[in-house]
């Protein structure tokens, strides 16, 4: 007799092309996996995979199988859901996050998932955005916290929150409270987000102009790294204010009054489209919903968007 877990078992090996990956997604071993193949097979007498390769592919009878088992699956998911206590979902969902997103609302995300599943354990890696949407494709993660979403088909995103970036400083730099120039800026190192993201060439293109001082950029990978050396006075930091508001609200960081200007940060939820989402698109909804209600008001979401909960918004952001 057919039983979900040998379906299930077919359906990862199917989608990450190798019984070892299937092993490492439902957390059992090489031979487990093998041994539910075989038996999935032997009930319904046909070969279901091709083994002649490193990547396990679906035979014809194996790819009307796919069909088959993914609606299964997702017909198991959505009944459980619906039907059964919410409190009672479990496993392990692993969440990428850039660290913009760590430094404000992501621990009431925690609480929430928390109160709302408390079954439900969370793996969180913090990552910048390119190494994130890499993670998420590869499968190594299951719902990223990014800045736009990949382009690739088979994604689903929801706009979380807008970050508008600002331009901080020591007040032991001097800057006062008048209006600050570009070339003021330009005296001390800049520091900001990593190589490699959009966030750093947009930095870069501001300040990389014939008419300025040589540009010296700092950058890091670590908000924490940027926000201590803005504190120690070692350079103006261009991030988003809201992750400060702490060393604003007690002196310890300015935001300069300036006509520059740099496009927010637009981050998103994203997560690849599967039979076994609903703890997916949980968390991401209660992700959103944590966004909106946060203390900035850069982190709320207008009304159009809002409007879109829940459905692919096919979000085509910055990629950093």
């Amino acid at each position: 007799m057919l039983d979900f877990r040998s379906i299930e078992t077919f359906l990862w090996v199917v989608k990450l092309g190798s019984f070892r990956g299937a092993a490492q997604r439902l957390n059992t071993t090489q031979p487990a996996i093998s041994q539910r193949i075989a038996q999935l097979e032997r009930e319904l007498g046909v070969k279901l995979l091709n083994r002649d390769h490193r990547v396990a592919s679906p035979t014809a009878s194996g790819r009307q199988m796919l069909v088959y088992a993914e609606k299964l699956i997702g017909l198991r998911a959505e009944m459980l859901a619906e039907v059964g206590d919410r409190s009672a979902m479990r496993g392990v969902l692993r969440l990428g996050v850039a660290e913009t997103i760590v430094h404000d609302w992501l621990p009431r995300l925690i609480k929430s998932v928390n109160e709302s599943h408390p079954n439900l354990s969370l793996e969180i890696e913090v990552d910048v955005t390119p190494n994130l949407h890499a993670r998420l494709l590869a499968q190594e993660i299951e719902l990223a916290f990014a800045l736009g979403s990949p382009t690739e088909s088979g994604i689903r995103s929801r706009v979380l929150c807008d970050y508008p970036i600002s331009f901080l400083a020591s007040p032991a730099l001097g800057f006062g409270d008048g209006v600050v120039t570009a070339e003021q800026m330009a005296r001390f190192p800049i520091i900001t987000f990593p190589r490699k993201t959009q966030p750093y060439d947009n930095v870069r293109s501001l300040f990389n102009r014939p008419h300025l001082p040589p540009m010296r950029l700092h950058a890091s990978a670590s908000l924490a790294t940027v926000i201590h050396m803005a504190i120690e006075g070692l350079g103006v930091a261009v991030i988003p204010a809201a992750i400060v508001a702490n060393e604003l609200a007690t002196g310890r960081l300015q935001e300069l009054k300036t006509d520059l200007r740099i496009p927010p940060l637009t981050f998103t939820a994203s997560w690849l489209s599967s039979p076994e989402m609903v703890a997916i698109e949980r968390v991401a909804e209660l992700a959103a919903r944590t966004a909106q209600t946060a203390s900035h008001p850069s982190a709320s979401v207008d009304a159009a968007v809002a409007a879109r909960d829940g459905q692919d918004a096919g979000v085509q952001g910055i990629q950093a």
